[in-house]
């Protein structure tokens, strides 16, 4: 704040003085909070109306409407909005009232309590209702509406509110939201403040969210310095988590060095005695001035083990088998009964090759072999969108890679292991440019020597979300037998979907002529802030009418980016509220949810049996009791509203969430605005998702210069480098 002083006004220092002091005075007062006026249930942050007619602007985390609170803080005005109570800290109080406690329990605090049940509560235990909840919840079994269930659930709710209400007060101040503070307590449960106090840095190890520069705010706050080594330790596992998920399996030294300075502020140069240490306690491996996180070293040497016994493995080739298939299959092209021959004749086998090359044809060739030879087959692959599709396809029951293992979700491990191998003759992985090093490395250790082993994927797709290249990688090795399909079958040929996808991965441009048959469509629209409303008009009308495509199950927006007017997060909004009229139920931070609303699960959740990109609508959504329902391929999955981190809005989602789908019409906005994403690998699979229709809209410079960028994001691996 800036005070002119004129030498004639009559303006004191004194009265400065007093000023000053009135408006920043820390005061301390107790209201009732009416309402909301905003708040953002990521940060906290609220503007509410008290029962005292003031406005309180601060931090609010788990409060609800109907709450008795004691604020400390101090006045200020604002130019636009007038005097408020801007909030330094808060406390609880219990309402006394049985109106006001009736209005505090129906709130939606509770699992199990409406505004109904709570009032129901208040009529037997009027103003003793609260000592009954802290100390006689049995009590509760006298209210209509409450069994023995239902007051378990009531019970543990209200346990779990006045304990995370301890931890939220705590970190108040340190922007951690209300689920993340949830998770704190779930994680720690009675112990979760004072670890917090001693060691912050913990919770980037245990608590799922909380990344460094969180919990090094609480942790600057609880009095660690800069160069403590509890900090510099959590500094460099966080900046090599950070690195896995940009795909990379290790760090260069100097890159780690470099990394870790951006986020410690310390200068790690003579760092390498921290870092054998860290090696000795089994958190690194330090091999060729190269730093790993332990389980990715053991990861990729253990690959590399197992694929060599398997590449010593041979199979006694059989020419009177292979013509048996010939005459019962038809006769194959020279590169599909390579194929064929290569299953016969060896334990490992990578069948490669872009759309439209017969993959699916080969693959059913060497099953056909192997089930004339009457043996044990299994099929899997990633998630279960590209099982279900390798299922379709192929005739054959076709599974998750964790489903095929066996995973244990409470463990966390595997039922299939090297002790418990698998047992089966021949096991085809599809889509194995999906699997990252740690899954690889688990499919690969239940993979016994007399086992078959056929991988197959397109190199040309991008590469795992996860860290590793696993499929590029297997192929540069050249100790992989590999058949690479090529040549484009002549049915395959009429769609120019497979043709342009070709053109694409050549580095030539695709052909954008099209006709009233067409497949593959381009809309110039070089305005990335008109291209929404191009979005919207095929997806309401133009596919509709003419194609019968149902815009939610048929049509999907594929985009680069999620930020931007042709990004995912702008996307959703504008199709959420054009595509489904319902009203707003729930929020997530910025992002209100509606029954029939379009999600995606962000992360394998192996309990309720979904992964990471699976798409589903919203059945059911119970305020109340704090779960919903989501419908996933005619599967119904539950929801409590804690598990909501876990999904987001799906009319449009980012091409990499796309790996291993395929949908009957794709819309791809491309625009010079997504210039950092724009990459030949990426166009590629964005088109390959397309199985009837693809339609880019977008400008022409965008598409060349993402046919034009071969170069994909390095990772860095060290499969088969030693």
């Amino acid at each position: 704040m800036k005070i002119l002083i004129k030498k004639s006004a009559s303006v004191t220092l004194h009265m400065l003085y007093l000023y000053f002091e009135f408006a920043y005075k820390m005061l301390t007062i107790e209201a009732v909070l009416e309402d909301f006026i905003y708040k953002n249930e990521e940060t906290g942050y609220a503007v509410a109306s008290l029962s005292t007619g003031i406005k309180a602007v601060g931090l609010l985390p788990g409060i609800k409407a109907g709450e008795h609170l004691k604020l400390s803080g101090y006045y200020e005005s604002h130019p636009k909005h007038g005097q408020q109570f801007k909030i330094e800290c808060f406390s609880v109080i219990y309402p006394t009232t049985t109106a006001s406690i009736s209005k505090y329990l129906g709130s939606g605090l509770v699992k199990g309590i409406g505004p109904a049940i709570a009032q129901r509560i208040v009529e037997i235990f009027g103003e003793k209702t609260m000592e009954v909840m802290d100390n006689q919840t049995d009590k509760l079994l006298q209210v209509e509406g409450i069994g023995k269930k239902k007051l378990l659930t009531i019970r543990k709710s209200w346990e779990e509110q006045k304990a995370v209400k301890d931890i939220m007060i705590f970190l108040q101040s340190f922007d951690i939201s209300p689920a993340y503070a949830l998770k704190i307590y779930h994680t720690y449960e009675k112990d979760a403040i004072k670890i917090v106090q001693d060691n912050p840095y913990k919770l980037t190890y245990d608590v799922q969210g909380i990344g460094f520069k969180i919990a090094d705010a609480i942790g600057k706050s609880v009095g660690f310095n800069e160069d403590h080594p509890k900090r510099i330790k959590a500094g460099i596992i966080y900046v090599l988590n950070e690195a896995s998920n940009d795909g990379h399996v290790f760090l260069p030294m100097p890159e780690l060095i470099n990394n870790c300075y951006g986020i410690l502020n310390v200068d790690l140069s003579d760092s390498l005695l921290l870092l054998r240490e860290m090696e000795d306690y089994g958190l690194l491996k330090i091999m060729n001035d190269n730093i790993y996180l332990l389980h990715y070293y053991q990861a990729e040497r253990n690959i590399e083990n197992k694929i060599n016994g398997l590449c010593t493995g041979t199979s006694e080739f059989m020419e009177k088998e292979l013509n048996s298939v010939r005459m019962k299959s038809g006769y194959y092209s020279e590169e599909q009964l390579g194929a064929i021959r290569n299953s016969l004749s060896n334990k490992i086998l990578i069948l490669t090759g872009g759309p439209g090359t017969g993959k699916t044809t080969a693959l059913r060739g060497i099953i056909d072999s192997f089930k004339h030879l009457g043996k044990n087959i299994m099929l899997a692959a990633p998630t279960g969108r590209a099982a279900k599709r390798m299922s379709e396809v192929i005739g054959l029951d076709a599974k998750t890679i964790h489903r095929l293992l066996e995973y244990n979700p409470q463990e966390h491990l595997f039922g299939r292991n090297e002790d418990n191998p698998l047992e089966v003759d021949l096991l085809v992985i599809d889509e194995v440019s999906m699997i990252d090093t740690l899954l690889m490395n688990s499919l690969i250790n239940a993979v016994t020597p007399e086992t078959t082993l056929v991988l197959v994927g397109d190199i040309d797709q991008l590469p795992s979300v996860g860290p590793g290249n696993i499929l590029h990688d297997l192929i540069k090795s050249d100790k992989i037998p590999t058949v690479m399909l090529t040549k484009i079958f002549r049915q395959a040929e009429e769609s120019k979907i497979v043709v342009n996808a070709h053109k694409i991965n050549k580095g030539e441009y695709p052909s954008l002529q099209h006709n009233e048959n067409s497949d593959f469509f381009f809309i110039q629209e070089p305005d990335s802030s008109s291209i929404p409303e191009i979005i919207v008009e095929l997806c309401t009308k133009r596919l509709p009418a003419k194609y019968g495509f149902n815009p939610m199950k048929d049509i999907q927006v594929l985009t680069p980016m999620y930020k931007g007017d042709a990004g995912a997060d702008n996307l959703n909004s504008i199709l959420q509220s054009t595509l489904n009229p319902n009203e707003v139920l729930f929020t997530r931070g910025r992002r209100g949810y509606k029954i029939g609303d379009k999600v995606m699960q962000l992360r394998n959740n192996y309990d309720k049996d979904v992964f990471n990109g699976d798409i589903g609508l919203i059945n059911t959504v119970d305020v109340e009791d704090q779960k919903l329902e989501i419908i996933f391929n005619g599967k119904i999955v539950q929801y409590d509203f804690l598990d909501l981190d876990d999904i987001t809005l799906a009319y449009a989602i980012t091409v990499h969430k796309s790996q291993g789908s395929e949908y009957p019409c794709v819309i791809l906005p491309i625009t010079t605005s997504h210039y950092i994403m724009l990459q030949r690998n990426l166009l590629y699979t964005a088109v390959t998702r397309a199985s009837k229709m693809m339609i880019i809209t977008g400008s022409k410079q965008a598409l060349q210069i993402a046919i034009a960028n071969k170069k994909s994001r390095k990772r860095y691996t060290s499969l088969f480098c030693f």
